[in-house]
């Protein structure tokens, strides 16, 4: 089991950027990690997923091109670098880990085990 938590979320004017990180109670090196969202009264839906590895399985249409995730084994800690953001970006963002799938990682929440609370980001125009 681990414990994820979100930190860096926030408010910025429409072009600004902010860096979500998502930092694990225990090593995260055999999950699949991912970045998820969800606004008020939608559902939540994928970001960003990674393998154990690093390799970017799944980046939404959405957001390719302007945000890009990481994620660093050795600090147990998964990022999400954001980019020339739109108000449509606000939501709350969460950090997800799914054990046991190593490069076959799974992209919709569903499949996720371990959720971090989550991280506001609110994108003004």
């Amino acid at each position: 089991q681990v414990h994820l938590e979100e930190s860096g979320g926030g408010s910025v004017q429409t072009g600004g950027s902010l860096t979500l990180s998502c930092t694990a109670s225990g090593s995260i090196s055999s999950y699949c990690m991912g970045w998820f969202r969800q606004s008020p009264g939608m559902a939540r839906t994928r970001v960003a997923i990674l393998d154990i590895g690093g390799g970017r399985i799944y980046t939404a249409d959405s957001v390719r091109g302007r945000f890009t995730a990481s994620r660093d084994n050795a600090k147990n800690t998964l990022y999400l670098q954001m980019n020339n953001l739109k108000p449509e970006d606000s939501a709350e963002y969460y950090c997800a880990a799914d054990n046991g799938r190593a490069w076959n990682c799974k992209t919709m929440p569903g499949d996720y085990d371990y959720w971090g609370p989550g991280s506001q980001v609110t994108v003004s125009s």
